[in-house]
């Protein structure tokens, strides 16, 4: 029973992701990346504030390949989040962004993001 006057959806081979959507996913699972950093920032603070051998023993951990893994995409998230949200801040005015304008500062975001993040695990 087939009722041709009825439109068909997208197919995901038809569809294109934009690129804008990808980034306010993006923004939303940074935001929750953050969330769960902080709660290493704070047990960075309560190691600290237990002493020199708490201390070394939480540097120790997060200096392993799994724990350097963590903090990379954490400063990362940092990043992508800051830039993302100075994007909003300066090119949303309220009325909207052109198609291209926005494509552009999608792009701009990610590859600041990037370079930002390998910039300060170069300096560290």
């Amino acid at each position: 029973m087939s009722t041709p006057d009825r439109p068909l959806s997208p197919h995901l081979s038809v569809y294109r992701w934009p690129i804008t959507m990808t980034l306010s996913i993006l923004h939303r699972g940074t935001g929750i990346a953050m969330s769960f950093g902080l709660v290493v920032l704070a047990a960075w603070l309560v190691a600290a504030a237990a002493g020199a051998a708490d201390y070394a023993r939480f540097t120790e951990q997060m200096s392993t390949l799994i724990g350097r893994l963590f903090l990379i995409g954490w400063s990362y998230a940092f990043f992508y989040h800051l830039a993302n949200g100075i994007r909003h801040l300066v090119w949303d005015t309220g009325r909207g962004l052109e198609k291209h304008q926005a494509n552009a500062s999608a792009w701009f975001v990610l590859v600041l993001s990037v370079l930002l993040t390998v910039g300060l695990w170069v300096l560290l």
